[in-house]
């Protein structure tokens, strides 16, 4: 398996809970790319119905019902609210909801309704009031992108497979049928490379699905679209709900979501078509501009640049669409490939993650004969998972059924309860236990895919991140080189996620 993101971290749980034996290789850390970049919406897609790909959108909605179940500590049943600022769309999107809420048969978070204009006021204050006629609300799931993706590394360990970020495949070595025999494999710490052997081997990488295909067969055509989506982080105040505002029609044709998460709200997202991908893609000044001018359309109060905690920007892997056209309409349906013993997954979106496994573990199954058990990853409890919900602060929620025994932990040392800035609740505590238990290798891992402060606000995560490089030097014996190189590189990251 290559990628450790949501599509490759799926494929893994489902093989190895399904008695296969399973090496996954990322080789940066896990959910690195896309898959921390979210939108942070675990939903059926109310823009695809509108396109009319309803089997996306049922698809998405089974698996979101799910994840529900199986993920109750990352989960939340987020209520939205559209504003009509023209009578006639309350009836339109209320309409369209309520087949979005049949679609969802018995795993329907809750039912849409039709809102006065005086009840959408008092549930969203900030909303320019001028004009806004009526309110449709419906309900979506939102969650927590990359501690999913590290809670799903731990559920695949605890089902036989060896998960391994930082390590790189180089080069693939095959026979005389072109059929790859073993993958020649970088540890990019240690600087040691590896043969590894595997009878399939699933191409996973997302953004980089092409380079790959490119490594085994050199005159490959593209088969990935990239459309860049960013997004911009500000204070709660100019929500001040806990209600978020789905914008159903922009300028350019999409929506646009402002989404309470942890103590902030995202707003966003952009489509931007992108020629070459990057592992760390950066806003357009037109598309921060786009946001911005699209949010003070609606609220009462002007968001201005330097209103902006933190911007943070993915890509989306795209399936290739047969005929041109704008990235916007191309479905976020996955695809599997298979040439020799390479099979590729082709789009997709977090909300599938587990069927997009399923099927590639099917898949496998089929074509290249190979046995294995039935799926149960439909009701696998994902590592973390409570039976019901823990009340605790945003800083140590996520950890979900571990939170005792992470309590525990931090109490065993005084030095663990030192908070790491004076903005945040993050503690000391908190990054030695990423590191043994949570798979944590750099600065840029723990501040922005442990524990999000990178996402949630760039410039306190810089300030933080000498505390953070002095504890994790310490835990794994590196030196004061090392800390000022992890200072240096976390410092030149975080640059392209804040406006200076």
């Amino acid at each position: 398996m290559i990628g450790g993101g949501a599509s490759g971290l799926g494929v893994a749980v489902e093989a190895a809970s399904r008695g296969l034996n399973t090496l996954l290789l990322e080789q940066y850390d896990f959910a690195k790319g896309t898959s921390s970049k979210s939108t942070k919406l675990l939903h059926g897609g109310v823009r695809y119905l509108a396109q009319g790909d309803v089997g996306l959108v049922i698809e998405a909605l089974r698996e979101r019902g799910h994840l529900k179940t199986n993920a109750k500590h990352l989960f939340v049943n987020q209520e939205f609210i559209i504003p009509n600022y023209n009578w006639w769309f309350g009836g339109y999107y209320w309409l369209g909801l309520k087949m979005y809420d049949w679609l969802s048969t018995k795993l329907s978070l809750g039912s849409s309704k039709f809102l006065s204009k005086r009840k959408v006021l008092d549930m969203l204050p900030t909303l320019k009031t001028e004009g806004l006629d009526n309110g449709v609300t419906y309900h979506d799931g939102q969650f927590d992108d990359a501690r999913l993706a590290i809670n799903l590394v731990q559920t695949a360990i605890e089902k036989g497979a060896i998960p391994l970020n930082y390590f790189k495949v180089l080069d693939f070595n095959k026979n005389d049928k072109n059929q790859i025999v073993s993958l020649e494999v970088n540890d990019v710490e240690s600087s040691k490379t590896y043969t590894v052997s595997g009878s399939v081997i699933v191409n996973a990488t997302g953004i980089f699905t092409d380079k790959i295909l490119k490594l085994y067969r050199p005159n490959h055509k593209k088969t990935v679209v990239p459309s860049q989506g960013i997004h911009i982080v500000l204070d709660n105040k100019i929500l001040k709900s806990t209600k978020a505002i789905m914008i159903p029609k922009t300028s350019d044709g999409r929506v646009l979501f402002v989404i309470p998460w942890y103590d902030k709200v995202i707003v966003g997202t952009t489509d931007t078509p992108i020629k070459k991908p990057k592992i760390e893609p950066k806003a357009l000044e037109f598309e921060i501009d786009f946001i911005l001018d699209t949010l003070n359309h609606y609220l009462d109060c002007e968001v201005g640049r330097d209103d902006i905690y933190s911007i943070f920007t993915g890509l989306r892997p795209l399936a290739k669409p047969e005929k041109e056209e704008s990235t916007k309409d191309v479905s976020r349906s996955h695809k599997i490939n298979i040439d020799g013993n390479l099979l590729s997954i082709v789009g997709g979106k977090w909300t599938t993650y587990r069927k997009i496994g399923e099927d590639v573990v099917d898949s496998i199954a089929k074509n290249f004969s190979i046995k294995c058990d039935s799926s149960i990853t439909l009701s696998l409890s994902i590592h973390g998972n409570v039976k019901e919900l823990i009340e605790a602060p945003n800083h140590l929620i996520f950890y979900g059924s571990d939170l005792p025994e992470f309590l525990k932990f931090q109490e065993s040392n005084s030095k663990y309860s030192e908070i790491i800035h004076p903005k945040f609740n993050f503690t000391v505590g908190q990054i030695v236990w990423s590191i043994r238990f949570e798979f944590a290798r750099t600065v840029e891992d723990f501040l922005s895919r442990r524990i999000r402060m990178l996402l949630l606000d760039a410039k306190s995560a810089i300030e933080a991140a000498p505390k953070v490089a002095e504890v994790m030097a310490e835990e794994l014996a590196y030196s004061d080189q090392w800390k000022k190189e992890q200072i240096q590189q976390f410092t030149q990251l975080t640059n392209s996620y804040y406006l200076p």
